[in-house]
């Protein structure tokens, strides 16, 4: 078998693989416990920021456009 990385948590009780994967039994593991990451990191507030923009942008209330609204038709841009 080819080595696969797998995401997993800990349930307090027990290792949880996060994704489904066919392990067979006595299959040899390494386990490797990464560093919490905390509410100020970095990475994640921006990737939070821009997920709620963006829901802000597209919700669920937000009308469709049709192109008889436009002003100035764009000669560059291809129809597609």
């Amino acid at each position: 078998m080819a080595v696969v990385s797998l995401p997993a948590h800990f349930d307090g009780e027990r290792i949880c693989l996060d994704e489904p994967f066919d392990l067979k039994p006595d299959a040899k593991l390494i386990v490797t416990i990464l560093p919490r990451q905390g509410p100020d990191n970095e990475h994640e507030s921006w990737l939070l920021l821009s997920a709620q923009r963006l829901e802000d942008a597209y919700g669920e209330n937000e009308p469709e456009y049709s192109s008889d609204l436009l002003k100035e038709v764009n000669p560059n841009y291809e129809a597609r």
